[in-house]
């Protein structure tokens, strides 16, 4: 039987079913806008990313000691094709999963999936609270404080950048890009 491609909407549906939190669904957004980001970048398949971005953390709410096995559960069943499954699976590498990110998606999701909380927490702390005017100089200063956003694992960030032979600063940068573009639907749109 072959597999139906999942759309945007098939993918927001089942992440709403599974998750109520509006932070998490924001993140969802997030990690989602900073997705099409790269995958324009690297002409990629912008929908096929979209859908992975924002379906990545669908069991994080119900099951967040399962993180990832049940997601694979939850899309399986769902009838979503392999490639998506393995691609969210692997964003938990070393950390929940032992699912290595090899593709250029899974090498992105696995990099930008942490950022995405460095940069909103950052935008949260600055006086316009926008991201907006938000610059890759101001996220590094904050990256530097360990104290700051202490439950993101810079390492990650790191060494997914390394995945993808990318400097650190071009990837702040791009997610940052990313997330300028659905600034209003993550509350980020700040006050300038």
């Amino acid at each position: 039987m072959e597999k139906k491609i999942p759309t945007r909407e098939d993918a927001l549906a089942l992440l709403k079913k599974h998750n109520r939190n509006e932070a998490l669904i924001k993140h969802a957004l997030a990690v989602e806008a900073v997705m099409v980001q790269f995958a324009d970048k690297f002409g990629e398949d912008t929908e096929k990313w979209r859908v992975v971005g924002l379906i990545h953390d669908v069991d994080y709410e119900k099951y967040p000691d399962e993180h990832c096995q049940k997601a694979r559960e939850i899309l399986t069943e769902e009838g979503w094709p392999e490639e998506y499954i393995r691609a969210m699976q692997s964003h938990g590498w070393k950390i929940c999963t032992d699912v290595e990110p090899t593709e250029r998606m899974e090498k992105v999701l696995y990099t930008i999936d942490e950022l995405t909380g460095l940069i909103t927490a950052t935008v949260l702390l600055r006086p316009s609270k926008s991201i907006m005017d938000l610059t890759t100089k101001s996220v590094k200063k904050k990256w530097k404080q360990k104290g700051f956003a202490a439950g993101v694992k810079r390492e990650i960030i790191e060494e997914g950048a390394q995945l993808l032979g990318m400097e650190i600063n071009e990837v702040i940068e791009e997610t940052i890009k990313g997330m300028q573009n659905v600034a209003a639907e993550l509350d980020l749109k700040g006050n300038l």
